[in-house]
């Protein structure tokens, strides 16, 4: 099966498409026909670090959609011909979604929601998941405030309206252009892009990687969810920080179901940027690290 893959650390030109085995599935496991799988930051990561000590080929991506293929016993009740989304961590010896063929565990695999399409399904999983982690990490209660640095971002696409729905009040900066599209992920304030709310707030979920840059809008006492790249130190008033991993969840069924449920019902809008087949990945995360893009970038694979 074909697969977007690399066998050393490196730039771009270390990633191509890598023929692979993919094994069957074994007891509460699921092989799926990926037709779709998510492009991430992280994906640059794993590229220029390789994968420890798993053995290469080393296969990228977190998250995807298709058809499942196969099912190994306790399976959970899927089978096959279901259309679904899973979630994966890619350093692991099956490596990640993008290839056409994944094992994946069941607990990490739901329906897709309803009416979308594979390309949409395959970014929700990781990003929901995050988003669901780290305000739990936050722990605010219903009346309290959040600031969503990043909101015109995926991330922060889904953090607002899911933070908005348990009754927090939400601020997220934007751009002048992206103010309405901020809006309408359920924002109550817009808070231009480079300033910090003129309030201090309860809880900071930092998607668009300010550290301490937005401490001067905590409260005393408050939070931060770091999504990537925190060094551990100290923050300043008493301010908790939360780095999130959402390799702690990837198992949350649960979590996943209601992710589903929200964007069937229309609650988390599924933005995908653009389309590669696997033959253009480099060229998937070139876009994505240059910034700005409304959405995910998409590998897709043919039936």
């Amino acid at each position: 099966m074909r697969a977007v893959g690399f066998t050393k650390p490196g730039g771009p030109e270390v990633v191509r498409v890598i023929e692979r085995d993919v094994r069957d599935p074994g007891p509460g496991e699921v092989r799926i026909a990926v037709r779709a799988a998510a492009v991430h930051p992280s994906d640059i990561t794993f590229r220029e670090r390789g994968m420890g000590d798993i053995p290469p080929p080393w296969v990228l991506g977190w998250d995807g959609a298709g058809t499942v293929e196969s099912v190994g016993d306790g399976a959970g009740g899927l089978t096959p011909g279901d259309e679904v989304m899973l979630v994966v961590i890619p350093r692991r010896p099956d490596g990640g979604a993008q290839s056409e063929l994944v094992v994946a565990p069941a607990a990490s695999v739901v329906p897709k929601p309803a009416a979308a399409t594979f390309e949409q399904a395959s970014t929700l999983p990781m990003n929901g998941l995050t988003a669901l982690e780290g305000l739990r990490l936050l722990d605010l209660e219903g009346g309290q405030s959040l600031f969503v640095t990043g909101g015109a971002g995926l991330l922060a696409s889904y953090v607002i309206p899911i933070a908005a729905r348990r009754g927090l009040r939400v601020l997220a900066d934007a751009k002048p252009e992206d103010e309405e599209l901020v809006r309408s992920f359920g924002a109550d304030e817009i808070v231009p892009r480079g300033e910090l709310p003129a309030e201090r707030v309860d809880g900071v979920y930092d998607t668009a990687l300010l550290y301490g840059g937005a401490f001067p809008a905590i409260r005393e006492g408050g939070g931060i969810v770091f999504v990537r790249g925190w060094d551990g130190h100290e923050v300043d008033r008493g301010i908790h920080g939360y780095p999130v991993w959402v390799g702690d969840v990837v198992d949350r069924t649960d979590w996943l179901d209601g992710l589903r449920e929200l964007a069937s019902q229309g609650a988390l809008q599924l933005r995908v940027a653009e389309t590669y087949p696997p033959e253009r990945a480099v060229e998937a995360q070139e876009r994505m690290d240059a910034g700005g893009l409304r959405g995910r970038g998409v590998i897709v694979f043919e039936p």
